[in-house]
């Protein structure tokens, strides 16, 4: 995780710094700080700042120092890895007053290289992986190579991911960075140049991006900036002009970043479906030009992912399998750590909000080494890794999604693995009749969405029976059981509460010795011919003296009693249902966490977009 941001400009720099860091904050909340160039009395050339806690308590520390002018600096917010939160773990790290730097990733080889700073003399304040970065850039400048030339040196005895932005104090006027396995970008300005983890830090300056690739080093000087390879042969890449809103990211009317995605859930899941859809068959080359050519050689679908978008998958295999097409679906993780025996014409899938979850890029590349025959990225950030390294594209148009527990971006996924379902699988089973069906059902989605929303104070009301609890079952069956677990999820995420999902058919063997009238048990029940069943389970539970929190279908046949709260939801068929059956869910996890107190944007321990291992 971690986010980074970089400046070199003609007006000061700290201004942005800071705004930077705040759109960041998503990455990691655990500290943060900013170093400056501004020679000190004690020798040191950086005014350093760091805190522990989030980017106000920073703000608050930096007060005296927003009228400085310095028009160069590195700032960093930080998700720990190697050393507890605290200020001297704190980035950005400095060596012997010269070199300061930022770093996003983890270095495997770390303490090696430490020993060797070590009896070079080198001392270490920090227990990170990083410090070893900022020492060693340091003896690379004393042996007499240039700042370019030692991060170049310093970077290539390194294993594992990095996204670095480096100051040596004798060139003011330069910053250097470079990235392996963690993403990077360098902003265009007109009177300067920006490197950050993601674009969102720097929307406010220039919407101009070079989208750095493994490898790359940028050195900025003066506003001029240089495209190098590792081997500082110059390289070029692309102008990418970002089409996001800085407003867009703003929190507006709304109390918590999740509550506004919530209630935006409608319209992405418009944008979504726009153009891509017909009155009766969603449309070609929505995954590129020739998808059809792929789709229809197709025997098998491989899908990675990582968390929610795991679930989003599950998901999808009952849509894929109902259809005709073989589906498995692995967490990421698991999949690039064994061998695999790789099916015929088998297309991989991945699933990644940011499109820079390592895990899931690794899996990527492990699936592709193993021979497995065509990728495609399900992705809501076009200038992500994962986009650019896949053979096909279906972006999810979600919009900037900040709250750490996703909504929005889970609801499109499965909008848009519906559209890749049809656009595979009506070269399998799937008949123009039934797509007819399905693409009237998608265009009902985004109102259907904005009706559950609109009774979001009934969910409110719901929320106060978990006020005392600590744990939580949920259940659901066939392609409900992996919304009944991002429930659990959601709740476990933001409320704190320990929350765990079951296929309702496995709680006779297990979870069933846990239910007493302490234990809530929230259902997931859509009237489709698993229903019967899944009465059966709320009928045992109710046996055991549990309360029951059921969300059934409207139409389906259920009712209430003492021990078993039924909350109706808008009728829909059985092939959207779990797209609409996840936003009470979503709502009810968001009104416990607000009686509950927590942090809900920000849950501890946790950040939006995992870039480490």
């Amino acid at each position: 995780m971690c986010g980074i941001v970089c400046a070199v400009s003609d007006k000061p720099v700290l201004p942005l710094l800071i705004e930077g860091l705040k759109k960041l904050e998503y990455r990691g909340y655990d500290s943060a700080g900013v170093a400056l160039y501004d020679p000190q009395p004690d020798g040191d050339q950086f005014a350093r700042t760091r805190s522990v806690g989030r980017i106000a308590k920073l703000e608050s520390a930096l007060a005296k120092k927003q009228d400085s002018l310095s028009s160069a600096g590195i700032a960093h917010t930080r998700w720990a890895t190697h050393g507890k939160p605290t200020q001297f773990n704190t980035h950005p790290h400095v060596s012997s007053g010269k070199v300061a730097l930022v770093h996003n990733g983890i270095i495997e080889n770390y303490q090696g290289l430490r020993d060797e700073l070590i009896e070079a003399g080198y001392v270490f304040s920090s227990e990170t992986d990083t410090e070893v970065m900022v020492h060693e850039i340091h003896r690379q400048l004393s042996l007499g190579h240039d700042l370019l030339e030692a991060v170049q040196s310093t970077v290539k005895k390194l294993r594992g991911a990095y996204a670095i932005g480096v100051m040596n104090a004798d060139e003011p006027r330069r910053i250097i960075g470079a990235r392996s396995g963690s993403p990077m970008v360098v902003g265009i300005g007109d009177n300067g140049g920006y490197i950050a983890s993601d674009m969102s830090a720097l929307l406010s300056v220039t919407h101009d991006f070079y989208v750095l690739e493994d490898g790359d080093i940028v050195d900025i000087q003066d506003g001029k900036i240089t495209l190098t390879d590792i081997n500082l042969k110059p390289v070029k890449r692309a102008v990418f002009t970002s089409q996001q809103s800085d407003e867009a990211a703003k929190l507006g009317e709304y109390r918590h970043y999740m509550l506004k995605e919530i209630h935006e859930q409608h319209q992405a899941l418009a944008d979504t479906l726009e153009g891509r859809i017909s009155g009766t068959h969603v449309l070609e080359g929505i995954c590129g030009a020739d998808d059809q050519a792929l789709f229809s050689q197709l025997e098998a679908i491989q899908i990675i992912a990582c968390g929610t978008s795991y679930y989003a998958g599950l998901v999808a295999k009952h849509w894929f399998e109902k259809y005709g097409m073989p589906c498995q679906v692995e967490i990421a993780s698991e999949f690039r750590s064994r061998k695999h025996v790789v099916p015929n014409n088998c297309l991989v899938v991945t699933l990644s909000q940011s499109g820079e979850t390592i895990d899931t890029l690794g899996a990527l590349k492990v699936a592709m080494e193993a021979g497995f025959a065509h990728s495609l990225s399900v992705c809501n950030v076009p200038e992500s890794s994962l986009v650019r390294e896949s053979d096909l594209v279906l972006m999810t148009r979600a919009g900037p999604e900040i709250g750490v527990a996703s909504t929005k971006a889970f609801t499109t996924q499965l909008a848009a693995l519906l559209l890749l379902v049809c656009a595979v699988c009506r070269h399998k089973n799937l008949s123009e009749e039934q797509q007819a069906a399905i693409v009237t059902e998608l265009r009902e989605l985004p109102a259907l969405a904005a009706k559950v929303v609109s009774r979001a104070s009934e969910f409110e009301a719901l929320a106060e029976q978990f006020s005392d609890k600590q744990h939580a079952l949920f259940l659901g069956r066939g392609s409900h059981y992996p919304i009944a677990m991002e429930g659990a999820l959601k709740l476990k995420e933001i409320s704190y509460i320990h929350a765990e999902a079951y296929a309702a058919g496995e709680l006779k063997h297990g979870p069933l010795a846990l239910v007493d009238e302490n234990m809530p048990v929230v259902a997931v029940a859509p009237n489709n011919s698993l229903l019967e069943k899944l009465k059966v389970n709320i009928e045992a539970v109710k046996a055991r003296g549990g309360k029951m929190l059921v969300f059934a279908d409207e139409e389906a046949d259920i009712e209430n009693d003492k021990n078993c709260q039924i909350i109706k939801i808008t009728a829909v068929d059985n092939i959207i249902s779990p797209i609409i059956f996840i936003i009470p869910l979503q709502l009810l996890a968001y009104y416990v966490a607000l009686i509950k107190g927590t942090d809900v944007d920000k849950p501890r321990n946790l950040a939006k977009s995992v870039t480490v291992e």
